[in-house]
Protein backbone atom coordinates (compact mmCIF):
# COMPACT_ATOMS: atom_id res chain seq x y z
CA UNK A 1 0.00 0.00 0.00
CA UNK A 2 1.30 3.45 -0.87
CA UNK A 3 0.95 6.58 1.23
CA UNK A 4 -0.04 9.81 -0.50
CA UNK A 5 1.80 11.85 2.13
CA UNK A 6 5.02 9.85 1.72
CA UNK A 7 4.76 10.32 -2.04
CA UNK A 8 4.69 14.10 -1.48
CA UNK A 9 3.54 14.83 -5.01
CA UNK A 10 3.23 18.55 -5.68
CA UNK A 11 -0.44 18.87 -6.63
CA UNK A 12 -1.39 22.05 -4.75
CA UNK A 13 0.45 25.20 -3.75
CA UNK A 14 3.68 24.22 -1.97
CA UNK A 15 4.66 26.89 0.55
CA UNK A 16 7.66 25.37 2.32
CA UNK A 17 9.78 22.26 2.52
CA UNK A 18 12.92 21.05 4.20
CA UNK A 19 14.39 17.74 5.31
CA UNK A 20 11.81 17.47 8.14
CA UNK A 21 8.53 18.39 6.51
CA UNK A 22 6.64 20.03 3.70
CA UNK A 23 3.72 22.49 3.81
CA UNK A 24 1.14 22.76 1.05
CA UNK A 25 -2.56 23.34 0.65
CA UNK A 26 -4.48 20.21 1.58
CA UNK A 27 -5.95 18.68 -1.57
CA UNK A 28 -9.30 18.17 0.19
CA UNK A 29 -9.58 21.14 2.56
CA UNK A 30 -7.62 23.76 0.60
CA UNK A 31 -5.95 25.07 3.76
CA UNK A 32 -2.24 24.94 4.64
CA UNK A 33 -1.15 21.56 5.96
CA UNK A 34 2.21 20.48 7.39
CA UNK A 35 3.39 16.91 6.73
CA UNK A 36 6.17 15.28 8.72
CA UNK A 37 8.32 13.34 6.27
CA UNK A 38 8.67 10.06 8.24
CA UNK A 39 5.75 7.65 7.87
CA UNK A 40 4.87 7.76 11.55
CA UNK A 41 1.75 9.09 13.30
CA UNK A 42 3.47 10.22 16.49
CA UNK A 43 6.42 12.61 16.30
CA UNK A 44 8.18 13.48 19.55
CA UNK A 45 6.77 16.59 21.24
CA UNK A 46 9.75 18.77 20.26
CA UNK A 47 9.32 17.78 16.60
CA UNK A 48 5.57 18.41 16.79
CA UNK A 49 6.23 21.88 18.21
CA UNK A 50 8.69 22.74 15.43
CA UNK A 51 6.23 21.52 12.77
CA UNK A 52 3.57 23.71 14.37
CA UNK A 53 5.91 26.72 14.24
CA UNK A 54 6.59 26.22 10.53
CA UNK A 55 2.85 25.82 9.84
CA UNK A 56 2.08 28.94 11.87
CA UNK A 57 4.40 31.01 9.68
CA UNK A 58 2.60 29.92 6.54
CA UNK A 59 -0.89 30.07 8.06
CA UNK A 60 -0.40 33.59 9.41
CA UNK A 61 0.71 34.76 5.97
CA UNK A 62 -2.06 32.95 4.07
CA UNK A 63 -5.02 33.10 6.48
CA UNK A 64 -4.07 36.05 8.66
CA UNK A 65 -2.78 36.03 12.23
CA UNK A 66 -5.67 34.95 14.43
CA UNK A 67 -7.62 33.73 11.40
CA UNK A 68 -6.90 30.05 11.89
CA UNK A 69 -6.54 27.26 14.44
CA UNK A 70 -4.22 24.26 14.65
CA UNK A 71 -5.80 20.86 13.94
CA UNK A 72 -3.75 17.69 14.08
CA UNK A 73 -6.63 15.23 14.27
CA UNK A 74 -5.66 12.96 11.38
CA UNK A 75 -9.01 11.89 9.96
CA UNK A 76 -8.32 10.55 6.45
CA UNK A 77 -4.70 9.42 6.82
CA UNK A 78 -4.30 8.42 10.48
CA UNK A 79 -0.95 6.66 10.15
CA UNK A 80 1.19 9.56 8.85
CA UNK A 81 1.51 12.71 10.97
CA UNK A 82 0.12 15.86 9.44
CA UNK A 83 -1.73 18.91 10.73
CA UNK A 84 -3.99 21.54 9.20
CA UNK A 85 -4.34 25.26 9.75
CA UNK A 86 -8.16 25.49 9.84
CA UNK A 87 -9.83 28.78 9.06
CA UNK A 88 -11.53 30.20 12.12
CA UNK A 89 -15.26 30.86 11.78
CA UNK A 90 -16.06 34.49 10.98
CA UNK A 91 -17.73 35.00 14.37
CA UNK A 92 -14.44 34.15 16.13
CA UNK A 93 -12.50 36.73 14.09
CA UNK A 94 -14.58 39.71 15.11
CA UNK A 95 -12.76 42.13 17.32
Amino acid sequence: MTCDLCEAAVITTRYFENEHCWIADCEICQVPMVVWRPHDPAPPSEVRERLREWLAGVADAELGAGGWSFDDHMRNIPDHYHAHARRSPAWLRRG
